[in-house]
């Protein structure tokens, strides 16, 4: 496997992205806001030169292993970052909005059933198992990422809650990538791994793109992220105390009216 020139330059314009994005989020003291987002800059910081050191004076196998290694790390972070978004959204005064966190969590169970059952019926055409294992775990990741991204989406629509605008730009960002590599796992997994080197130039071609729209997300998130978000809401002690009563009334009434139905 060589590296092209525009190989290098996606490296690099990835590598030096999330380099600024890293100083953006210290420098605005998003941070302490987004641990787990600001973690996954890190690792992908990490991630690129590692790969790039370890493709140069390693084999492919070990390549194989680290870049699977790597990938299950970002896989996990990416659905912390989701958790990080949704318990921001759904805790606009600091706690869980009624029922919304057991509801959440029935349909990301059903997300990870959807996700693993469609992955376990594609069958990509593959030269040898490690293909087959890399197309299959990237098409589980993309479709467990844009199924929970779509969840979380219109569940916060559903039931009214606000959306920051930081934490709305981050999500906007994390769906298009998502979609985006849906996409293109989908047709990984249809056409399978390239055998000839025709069909390796398309299949660059394809990740190619996959890669452009993520620098583009990373320098809509750079821009966003710089700049000041509105002043968000302090919550007095008198506001909580308002909220759970609100939270026990209408639990109260929710045990009453299915009381009745009975």
């Amino acid at each position: 496997m060589t590296f092209k020139t525009l190989d290098l330059f996606l490296w690099a314009a990835g590598f030096l992205g999330h380099l600024v994005l890293l100083v953006v989020l210290f420098i605005r003291r998003h941070a302490k806001t987004f641990p787990l987002f600001t973690s996954l800059v890190v690792a992908n910081i990490a991630q690129t030169v590692v790969l790039y050191t370890v493709h140069r004076f390693a084999t492919g196998s070990e390549y194989f292993h680290v870049y699977w290694t790597f990938a299950i790390v970002e896989v996990a972070l990416q659905l912390g970052v989701l958790y990080e978004i949704a318990s921001i959204v759904f805790r606009p005064l600091g706690v869980w909005a009624p029922d919304v966190r057991r509801k959440l969590s029935l349909l990301v169970l059903g997300s990870l059933a959807m996700a693993g059952a469609l992955t376990y019926l594609a069958s990509p055409p593959a030269a040898c198992v490690a293909q087959s294992i890399l197309v299959r775990g990237n098409l589980f990741a993309a479709l467990l990422l844009s199924e929970l991204f779509v969840v979380t989406a219109s569940l916060s629509t559903r039931v009214g809650l606000p959306w920051r605008s930081h934490v709305l730009q981050l999500a906007q960002g994390l769906g298009i990538y998502s979609i985006a590599t849906l996409i293109v796992e989908t047709a990984d997994s249809y056409f399978g791994m390239p055998a000839h080197a025709d069909d390796y130039r398309i299949f660059r071609f394809v990740q190619h793109c996959r890669v452009a729209i993520y620098l583009a997300c990373l320098s809509y998130w750079i821009v966003c992220l710089y700049r000041k978000e509105l002043p968000r809401r302090s919550v007095t002690p008198e506001m909580r105390s308002q909220l759970f009563h609100l939270q026990s009334a209408a639990a109260y009434h929710a045990r009453s009216a299915q009381g009745v139905d009975r």
